[in-house]
C-alpha cells in the first residue's frame, strides 16, 4: 500500500512538471507596475505569457510614474530584455491627464505596451497575429503644438463626507476642498483651501455628549527652478484648528533645495537636501503651557531625503530636524526608512518605520485634560515621541504563469 501511494505521488508530481514544461512559444513578460490595471492587461494583451517573477521573464516591463502638472501621470516604461533578448533594451514615455477616465488610462497604457513589445515579437518569431497601423499620406495630418487656453492651470473642487451611528452614538465627517495648480519646467505653484469637521454624539443616561473638531486652512506654495540641481521656493499657510488649540495660525517660510542627482532622474533616484527658515504666528484658543495667548516666532528646519526605484525594488528614507530660534531646546527630530527589495526569485522583503522626537509642542493648552476630552480626542496630548514600524516578507512559488483571469467571488 505504501509503495503504491509513493508511486501515485511520483506520477502526480511528474505530470505537474510535464504540464508546466508544455508551454507555448509566447513571449514571457513580467509586468512591474504599481498603478496598472493588471487584470485588464491580462484580459486584453495576447501573444504573451504573464509570469510571476522578473527572473522568469523574457521581457521585464519596468514602470516609473510621477504626477504631472495636469493632475495625471507621466509614465516611463523600460523594456528590459532577458536571456536571449538581453541585447534589446529601450524606453517609451507617455502621459495622461486629469480629464481621462480610468478606462482611458489603461487603454493608453496597453497601446504603449503593445508598441514596445513589437521588437521582441519580431526577435521571438511570433508575429503571426501582430499588426501595426500607421496613417497613410492622404490621412496624415501635420502635428502642430496645441495652444493651451488654460495656460497650464488646473483647478479642482471636491467635497465628501460619511455618517454612521447606532442607538447610543453617532458620528459624521465633512470635508470640502478647492485647489489651483500650475506646473511648468521653471515654476510650480499650488494653492489649496480646505475645511473639515468631525462631530461625534454619545448618549449616556439620557444625556448627549457632543464632541466637535473642525479645521480650516489655506496653503500656498511657489517653487522656482534655478538649474538641474538647485531650486528655491516660498511656502505659506493660514488656518484654524480646535484639535491643535489654534484660534488662528499662519506660517511663511522661504526655502532652498539641492538635489545631488539631476532632477530629470527623480522618477528613479533622488537625494534631496533642503533648508527652510521663516515666521510662525500662533493665536491660541486656550493659554498655552508656556503661558502664551499669542506669539510670533522664528523657526527653521533641515531635511535630507532620498529615494531609489530600480528593478530589484525601492528604498525611501528621510531625516528631518526643526527648531524654534527663540529657544533652541524647542525642537524635533524625525526619521523614516522604507524598503521593498526583491532578494531572490519569488522572495520579497519589505520594512518601514518612522520615529519622531517631539520637543516643540508649544501649542498645547495649559491645565489638565479631562477624561472626556481624552476619550473623545478633543485635544492634542503631550508626547515626547511617536513611532510606527512594519516589517514583512513574501515568497511565491508554483506555476510561473499567471495570464488567466477568473473574477468569480472577487478573489
Amino acid at each position: 500500500m505504501l509503495k503504491s501511494a509513493f508511486l501515485l505521488l511520483a506520477l502526480f508530481l511528474s505530470s505537474i512538471a510535464f504540464a508546466q514544461d508544455e508551454t507555448s512559444n509566447d513571449l514571457k513578460i513580467f509586468l512591474d507596475c504599481n498603478v496598472c490595471d493588471n487584470t485588464y492587461m491580462r484580459q486584453n494583451l495576447g501573444n504573451v505569457q504573464f509570469v510571476r517573477d522578473q527572473g522568469l521573464s523574457d521581457v521585464h516591463l519596468f514602470f516609473v510614474t510621477q504626477r504631472n502638472g495636469s493632475g495625471g501621470r507621466s509614465y516611463e516604461i523600460d523594456f528590459i530584455g532577458k536571456n536571449e533578448f538581453e541585447d534589446i533594451n529601450y524606453k517609451l514615455e507617455f502621459s495622461t491627464d486629469s480629464n481621462m477616465t480610468r478606462d482611458d488610462e489603461r487603454k493608453r497604457t496597453l497601446e504603449y505596451i503593445k508598441l514596445g513589445l513589437v521588437r521582441f515579437w519580431i526577435a521571438n518569431g511570433t508575429m503571426t497575429n501582430v499588426t501595426v497601423s500607421v496613417p497613410s499620406p492622404e490621412t496624415e495630418t501635420d502635428s502642430k503644438p496645441e495652444k493651451d487656453p488654460w495656460n497650464y492651470w488646473v483647478f479642482r473642487i471636491g467635497a465628501g463626507g460619511y455618517f454612521n451611528g447606532q442607538e447610543s452614538n453617532k458620528s459624521s465627517n465633512l470635508n470640502v476642498n478647492v485647489s489651483a495648480r500650475r506646473v511648468t519646467e521653471k515654476n510650480k505653484f499650488s494653492l489649496r483651501l480646505n475645511f473639515g469637521e468631525n462631530k461625534s454624539t454619545f448618549t449616556f443616561d439620557g444625556d448627549d455628549i457632543v464632541a466637535i473638531n473642525n479645521n480650516k486652512s489655506l496653503n500656498v506654495s511657489d517653487v522656482l527652478s534655478i538649474n538641474n540641481h538647485w531650486s528655491y521656493g516660498f511656502f505659506g499657510n493660514i488656518g484654524t484648528s480646535t484639535y491643535s488649540n489654534y484660534e488662528l495660525f499662519w506660517r511663511f517660510r522661504p526655502a532652498i533645495e539641492y538635489n545631488f542627482f539631476n532632477y530629470a532622474e527623480s522618477a528613479k533616484k533622488q537625494l534631496i537636501l533642503s533648508y527652510r527658515n521663516g515666521l510662525v504666528f500662533n493665536d491660541y484658543i486656550e493659554r498655552s503651557i508656556f503661558g502664551e495667548e499669542k506669539e510670533l516666532l522664528f523657526e527653521h528646519s533641515v531635511l535630507l531625503g532620498g529615494s531609489i526605484r530600480q528593478e530589484w525594488g525601492n528604498i525611501n528614507g528621510e531625516a528631518s530636524f526643526s527648531q524654534y530660534l527663540h529657544d533652541t531646546d524647542l525642537h524635533s527630530f524625525g526619521f523614516y526608512l522604507g524598503a521593498n527589495v526583491r532578494v531572490f526569485k519569488g522572495f520579497n522583503f519589505n520594512v518601514g518605520g518612522n520615529y519622531r522626537i517631539t520637543r516643540n509642542q508649544i501649542n498645547l493648552p495649559a491645565g489638565d485634560v479631562s477624561l472626556e476630552e481624552l476619550l473623545l480626542q478633543q485635544q492634542q496630548l503631550q508626547s515626547g515621541y511617536n513611532y510606527w514600524v512594519n516589517i514583512g516578507f513574501s515568497y511565491q512559488f508554483g506555476s510561473i504563469y499567471n495570464s488567466i483571469v477568473n473574477p468569480r467571488f472577487n478573489f
